[in-house]
């Protein structure tokens, strides 16, 4: 009979122990792997988000400004020579080494136009493209479909009574509005958005666009160097990075990762006890059991050996269910915390290091214990019995 056999069927006849030892460091592990699938499902949920919402680098003309001042006082500046951008330019952004990050390019035309009346702001833009970026654009009706229509912004709706699906004209052409921009509290309240086509023609600006936003934001874009790929291509573009929008939403993401060791780190240590407390008392019952090991020439060594690989077993048990009960907690929360992109992934490395985990802090748990155990003098063993 080996000291595999003997470890085996000692688990066999202490099932009770066994349990508890099991659900003991089963939870431990499956919280961790439940903190990290959902650390790392939220941080594809956010990478997603930042691909497809919002830009991150503004392209701009430049323009030379002219500054008045004179004995110490300060008049402010005027802009001297305005530029617009050249909309065919714009092709060599697809030629930047990391144009694979790129996830949009939006175009947009401005200028002020006669409504009604008023003076307001003009916004051409793709269509397509604008409000897939500003995904947090909400239109009561639709947005733009056709050159002759508009959507309106909430602000400039109200000031010229406009409703959805009225007619007006600017400069003489019909637009029909198919939608308002519900308020965002921003200048898009203020603007009435039609295709670039037909704003740049207004606008007598064929060919022109005034400003362009990239959407590059995803978690291991290169934004900086991807702002002097685009500025070397486009070397009569201003182009910056809205290095704000980066770092906010990964430092969110950084510190909900540390927040979910440092709570998976606490619930290993009390698994760990858990096991220590259990194998310590499994030791104290079995002083007659050891003491026959011993009597019968089990060397220190070998009753070691014995204890470790029931830890071990039972730590091998308790990182397979653990894992998949991590992943099946997981899977339930995830459709609660992650509003869309959700996305469970089966990562091999994460089983396999939940396994080695619990197999790691069990069997740590349990050499104390089983130093203890070796270290019982047989004679007051066999006392008890």
């Amino acid at each position: 009979m080996t000291l595999g056999t003997i470890a085996f069927n000692n688990l066999r006849r202490r099932k009770s122990r066994l349990i508890f030892l099991v659900i003991g460091l089963l939870i431990g592990i499956a919280t961790v792997v439940t903190l990290l699938s959902l650390s790392q499902a939220m941080t594809a949920e956010a990478r997603h988000k930042m691909e497809n919402f919002g830009a991150n680098i503004l392209l701009t003309p430049k323009t030379d400004e002219l500054s008045l001042s004179y004995g110490g006082i300060t008049l402010g500046g005027v802009t001297v020579d305005p530029r617009e951008i050249r909309e065919a330019d714009l092709d060599r952004i697809s030629t930047i080494p990391n144009r694979r990050n790129i996830a949009a390019v939006a175009p947009k035309i401005l200028g002020a136009v006669q409504v009604k009346g008023e003076r307001v702001m003009l916004m051409g833009v793709v269509a397509d493209r604008e409000f897939h970026l500003k995904r947090w654009w909400s239109v009561q009706g639709r947005p733009l479909a056709a050159e002759n229509e508009l959507v309106a912004g909430s602000a400039v709706a109200r000031r010229l009574g406009l409703a959805m699906g009225e007619t007006i004209e600017i400069e003489e052409f019909p637009f029909v509005v198919t939608g308002i921009l519900q308020e965002t509290g921003s200048q898009d309240d203020d603007l009435l958005i039609a295709s670039l086509p037909a704003a740049q023609i207004l606008l007598g600006k064929t060919g022109l666009v005034s400003l362009v936003e990239v959407a590059a934001l995803c978690g291991e874009c290169p934004v900086e160097d991807m702002v002097s790929q685009i500025a070397a291509v486009l070397p009569d573009v201003k182009v910056g990075a809205i290095q704000q929008v980066v770092k906010s939403r990964m430092h969110a993401i950084e510190q909900f990762q540390a927040f979910a060791l440092g709570v998976a780190a606490v619930v290993i240590l009390i698994g760990a006890l858990v096991v220590f407390v259990t194998m310590m008392g499994s030791v104290n019952e079995r002083t007659r059991e050891i003491g026959i090991f011993r009597a019968l020439g089990f060397r220190r060594g070998h009753v070691v050996t014995l204890i470790l690989t029931e830890a071990f077993w039972v730590s091998l048990l308790a990182g397979v269910l653990g894992f998949l009960s991590g992943m099946l907690a997981t899977r339930l929360l995830l459709p609660v915390l992650a509003e869309e992109h959700v996305h469970l992934v089966w990562n091999p490395i994460l089983a396999g290091g939940s396994i080695l985990l619990a197999v790691g802090v069990g069997t740590l748990a349990s050499l104390y214990p089983a130093l203890h155990a070796s270290r019982l003098d047989p004679t007051e063993a066999l006392r008890t019995l």
